[in-house]
Protein backbone atom coordinates (compact mmCIF):
# COMPACT_ATOMS: atom_id res chain seq x y z
CA UNK A 1 0.00 0.00 0.00
CA UNK A 2 2.83 2.38 0.92
CA UNK A 3 4.50 1.74 -2.46
CA UNK A 4 1.23 2.45 -4.26
CA UNK A 5 0.89 5.82 -2.50
CA UNK A 6 4.48 6.79 -3.36
CA UNK A 7 4.01 5.76 -6.99
CA UNK A 8 0.77 7.75 -7.16
CA UNK A 9 2.52 10.86 -5.85
CA UNK A 10 5.38 10.47 -8.33
CA UNK A 11 2.93 9.94 -11.18
CA UNK A 12 0.90 13.00 -10.19
CA UNK A 13 4.00 15.18 -10.01
CA UNK A 14 5.36 13.87 -13.31
CA UNK A 15 2.11 14.45 -15.16
CA UNK A 16 1.15 17.74 -13.57
CA UNK A 17 3.38 19.63 -16.04
CA UNK A 18 4.61 21.91 -13.29
CA UNK A 19 8.29 21.78 -12.49
CA UNK A 20 8.98 25.40 -11.57
CA UNK A 21 10.97 25.63 -8.37
CA UNK A 22 11.37 28.61 -6.13
CA UNK A 23 14.63 29.29 -4.38
CA UNK A 24 15.17 31.53 -1.39
CA UNK A 25 17.33 34.48 -2.35
CA UNK A 26 19.29 36.98 -0.26
CA UNK A 27 20.47 40.34 -1.55
CA UNK A 28 24.07 39.07 -1.38
CA UNK A 29 23.16 36.07 -3.53
CA UNK A 30 21.29 38.30 -6.00
CA UNK A 31 24.35 40.55 -6.34
CA UNK A 32 26.58 37.50 -6.92
CA UNK A 33 24.23 36.34 -9.66
CA UNK A 34 24.26 39.73 -11.37
CA UNK A 35 28.06 40.00 -11.15
CA UNK A 36 28.48 36.61 -12.85
CA UNK A 37 26.81 37.80 -16.05
CA UNK A 38 28.48 41.07 -16.95
CA UNK A 39 27.39 40.81 -20.61
CA UNK A 40 23.82 39.88 -19.66
CA UNK A 41 20.97 42.31 -19.15
CA UNK A 42 19.12 41.49 -15.94
CA UNK A 43 15.59 42.60 -15.28
CA UNK A 44 14.86 41.92 -11.62
CA UNK A 45 11.22 42.41 -10.76
CA UNK A 46 10.11 42.67 -7.13
CA UNK A 47 6.49 41.62 -6.72
CA UNK A 48 4.01 39.84 -4.44
CA UNK A 49 1.02 37.56 -4.91
CA UNK A 50 -1.29 40.09 -3.21
CA UNK A 51 -0.19 43.06 -5.38
CA UNK A 52 -2.68 43.71 -8.20
CA UNK A 53 -0.33 45.91 -10.32
CA UNK A 54 2.39 43.26 -9.94
CA UNK A 55 0.05 40.56 -11.19
CA UNK A 56 -0.93 42.69 -14.19
CA UNK A 57 2.68 43.16 -15.32
CA UNK A 58 3.92 39.57 -14.84
CA UNK A 59 2.66 38.48 -18.30
CA UNK A 60 4.69 41.31 -19.88
CA UNK A 61 7.86 40.07 -18.17
CA UNK A 62 7.13 36.53 -19.34
CA UNK A 63 6.51 37.72 -22.90
CA UNK A 64 9.71 39.79 -23.02
CA UNK A 65 11.87 36.87 -21.85
CA UNK A 66 10.22 34.55 -24.38
CA UNK A 67 10.51 36.95 -27.31
CA UNK A 68 14.15 37.82 -26.49
CA UNK A 69 15.23 34.27 -25.54
CA UNK A 70 18.08 34.36 -28.07
CA UNK A 71 19.50 37.52 -26.52
CA UNK A 72 21.54 37.83 -23.34
CA UNK A 73 18.55 38.70 -21.19
CA UNK A 74 17.58 37.21 -17.86
CA UNK A 75 14.31 38.11 -16.16
CA UNK A 76 14.30 37.26 -12.45
CA UNK A 77 11.04 37.43 -10.51
CA UNK A 78 11.68 38.07 -6.82
CA UNK A 79 8.64 37.66 -4.60
CA UNK A 80 8.59 39.73 -1.44
CA UNK A 81 5.84 37.58 0.05
CA UNK A 82 6.52 36.35 3.58
CA UNK A 83 8.30 32.98 3.72
CA UNK A 84 5.31 31.46 5.53
CA UNK A 85 3.25 32.08 2.36
CA UNK A 86 5.53 30.03 0.12
CA UNK A 87 3.63 26.73 0.12
CA UNK A 88 0.07 28.04 0.43
CA UNK A 89 0.23 31.15 -1.75
CA UNK A 90 3.37 31.61 -3.84
CA UNK A 91 3.76 28.11 -5.29
CA UNK A 92 0.06 27.76 -6.23
CA UNK A 93 0.16 31.28 -7.73
CA UNK A 94 3.12 30.41 -9.95
CA UNK A 95 1.59 27.10 -11.00
CA UNK A 96 -1.80 28.66 -11.81
CA UNK A 97 -0.19 31.32 -14.00
CA UNK A 98 2.36 28.99 -15.57
CA UNK A 99 5.28 31.33 -14.96
CA UNK A 100 8.41 30.28 -16.83
CA UNK A 101 10.87 32.94 -15.69
CA UNK A 102 13.07 32.13 -12.71
CA UNK A 103 11.18 32.83 -9.50
CA UNK A 104 12.73 33.51 -6.11
CA UNK A 105 11.41 34.33 -2.67
CA UNK A 106 13.35 37.10 -0.97
CA UNK A 107 15.01 35.68 2.14
CA UNK A 108 15.71 38.81 4.15
CA UNK A 109 14.41 39.70 7.59
CA UNK A 110 14.81 43.47 7.79
CA UNK A 111 12.73 45.12 5.09
CA UNK A 112 14.34 48.56 5.36
CA UNK A 113 17.85 47.10 5.16
CA UNK A 114 17.17 45.06 2.01
CA UNK A 115 15.29 47.95 0.37
CA UNK A 116 18.27 50.27 0.88
CA UNK A 117 20.72 47.61 -0.33
CA UNK A 118 18.78 47.05 -3.54
CA UNK A 119 18.40 50.76 -4.29
CA UNK A 120 18.58 53.79 -2.00
CA UNK A 121 15.76 55.47 -3.94
CA UNK A 122 13.32 52.60 -3.34
CA UNK A 123 10.42 53.60 -1.10
CA UNK A 124 9.46 49.94 -0.68
CA UNK A 125 6.49 50.14 -3.06
CA UNK A 126 5.91 47.30 -5.51
CA UNK A 127 6.01 46.50 -8.31
CA UNK A 128 9.59 47.65 -8.54
CA UNK A 129 12.11 46.67 -11.18
CA UNK A 130 15.88 46.83 -11.33
CA UNK A 131 17.58 46.83 -14.74
CA UNK A 132 21.26 45.91 -14.70
CA UNK A 133 23.91 45.37 -17.36
CA UNK A 134 27.51 45.51 -16.21
CA UNK A 135 27.87 48.77 -14.29
CA UNK A 136 24.75 50.31 -15.78
CA UNK A 137 21.76 50.24 -13.37
CA UNK A 138 18.29 51.71 -13.36
CA UNK A 139 15.62 51.22 -10.70
CA UNK A 140 11.95 52.02 -11.28
CA UNK A 141 8.94 51.83 -8.99
CA UNK A 142 6.07 51.43 -11.43
CA UNK A 143 3.85 48.99 -13.24
CA UNK A 144 5.05 48.29 -16.77
CA UNK A 145 3.06 47.82 -19.93
CA UNK A 146 4.75 45.59 -22.47
CA UNK A 147 5.73 48.62 -24.54
CA UNK A 148 7.28 50.51 -21.60
CA UNK A 149 9.14 47.38 -20.49
CA UNK A 150 10.50 46.84 -24.00
CA UNK A 151 11.59 50.49 -24.17
CA UNK A 152 13.55 50.18 -20.91
CA UNK A 153 15.11 46.90 -22.04
CA UNK A 154 16.25 48.44 -25.35
CA UNK A 155 18.15 51.09 -23.38
CA UNK A 156 20.27 48.35 -21.75
CA UNK A 157 20.77 46.14 -24.77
Amino acid sequence: MKTLVILSIIFFMATSGFCQKIELLTVDRLNERINQGKDTTYIINFWATWCAPCIKELPHLEKLQQEKRREKLKVLLVSVDAKVRLAKSVLPFIKKRGLQNEVFLLDETDQQVYIDRIDKSWSGAIPATLFVKGKKRKFLEKQFTYHSLLTEYQYFK
